[in-house]
Formats: structure tokens, C-alpha cells, sequence
């Protein structure tokens, strides 16, 4: 099971790799860990991830309540969210692409962004082909993060298979996995396939 210093290792990890990938712009973006006690190991709100260090790096209970005299995420009750709706879940990452962002605004009236044909649909659990339609959910930004939860709550139960991952218009994506290495792979994935479908978009006269 994770204790905090590997979380914070893990994240500060996860946040460099993916501000080199153009994934962290600014202090965009928020990660988590859920630790062996059952808390969470999450980056404080307006930290660079590409620049984090180990005091950037806070423990909550599972309800997003601080344990550290810290101010965790902003989003954090969205992190507690997947951890209570997907119990294999072992950490989460939120990311910015230029493409995803674009791409989201562009389906203004969607609920979902719907990936089909590309062997890298293969990154998501239980799909072993490239021949499947893959539906992302889509919702709408909001600053009410109470607001938000619920919403998404509603969203993702609704869910046949639980997708691990969900877009939020204009915002961004969260990815998640059992550990850190498989919620990067989520993550980049995603990133990848919705940089593919705002290509191809701008390829038919988007």
C-alpha cells in the first residue's frame, strides 16, 4: 500500500513528466494518491506541477477534508468522487490540452466525446481492439464544485463500464488508475486520442 512519501514522490514525478509534455500549463491541473490508511495524498491549490516539491504535497481525508494546515485543490471533492466510485482507483490526474480544450468547446451541445477506430482506445481497461466506440463523458464547467460532484456522480453511474476518464468542457481532463503508472497511461492517452479527433475535425473544415 502507498504511504505519503511515495505518493509525494510519485506526484512531483507525474506533475514533471507532464509539464514537459505541454499537459501543466501555469498552475493548471491537480493529482492525487489514495494512501494505505484510506486518505489522500493531493497537490495544494495554486502549486506548478512542473516545479513541485514535496511541501506542495497535503494529505485529506476522504470527504476532501485538510489534514495539513494546507489549502488542498480547489477540484480535490472531484478526486474524492472517483476514489468513492471506482474503489480500484489508486491515483488521478487532471490535465490540459490545447487540443481537448478546443475540441471540447467545438461539441457544444455533446455529452460525450466519442473515440472510435484508434488502436489506442487499447489504454482503457477492457478493451482489446481498435474496432469499439469509446463514449468520454462531457460535462460542463462550473466553479460550484459541490455542484459539479453531483453532477458527475450522476454521469458516471450511469456509466455500463466505468470509463476512467471524464472531460470537463473547456477545462480539461481527469484520468485515473489503480497507480500512478496507470493513470499516466490513461491520461496521455486521451490527451492523444483527443488531439487525433480535434486534427481530424480541423482536417474536415472544422
Amino acid at each position: 500500500m502507498t504511504s505519503f512519501a511515495e505518493a509525494a514522490d510519485a506526484i512531483i514525478a507525474a506533475g514533471n513528466r507532464l509539464d514537459q509534455r505541454g499537459l501543466a500549463p501555469a498552475t493548471a491541473g491537480n493529482y492525487s494518491m489514495r494512501l494505505a490508511d484510506g486518505t489522500l495524498a493531493v497537490t495544494v491549490s495554486g502549486a506548478h506541477k512542473g516545479r513541485l516539491a514535496p511541501a506542495q504535497i497535503m494529505r485529506v481525508d476522504a470527504r476532501g477534508a485538510p489534514l495539513d494546515a494546507k489549502k488542498p485543490s480547489a477540484e480535490t471533492l472531484l478526486h474524492c468522487l472517483i476514489y468513492e466510485l471506482d474503489p480500484s482507483a489508486g491515483a488521478i490526474l487532471h490535465t490540459h490540452s490545447i487540443a481537448g480544450v478546443v475540441l471540447s468547446r467545438k461539441l457544444a451541445e455533446a455529452d460525450a466525446i466519442v473515440l472510435s477506430g484508434y488502436e489506442l482506445l487499447k489504454v482503457y481497461p477492457g478493451i482489446d481492439t481498435h474496432a469499439v466506440d469509446v463514449a468520454m463523458p462531457l460535462v460542463e464547467n462550473s466553479q460550484d464544485m459541490t455542484a459539479l460532484a453531483e453532477e458527475l456522480r450522476t454521469l458516471l453511474a450511469a456509466q455500463p463500464a466505468l470509463l476512467p476518464a471524464f472531460y470537463i468542457r473547456g477545462h480539461g481532463l481527469y484520468a485515473w488508475g489503480p497507480t500512478m503508472a496507470a493513470a499516466e497511461a490513461v491520461a496521455e492517452g486521451s490527451e492523444y486520442l483527443l488531439a487525433c479527433e480535434w486534427e481530424a475535425a480541423k482536417a474536415q473544415g472544422a
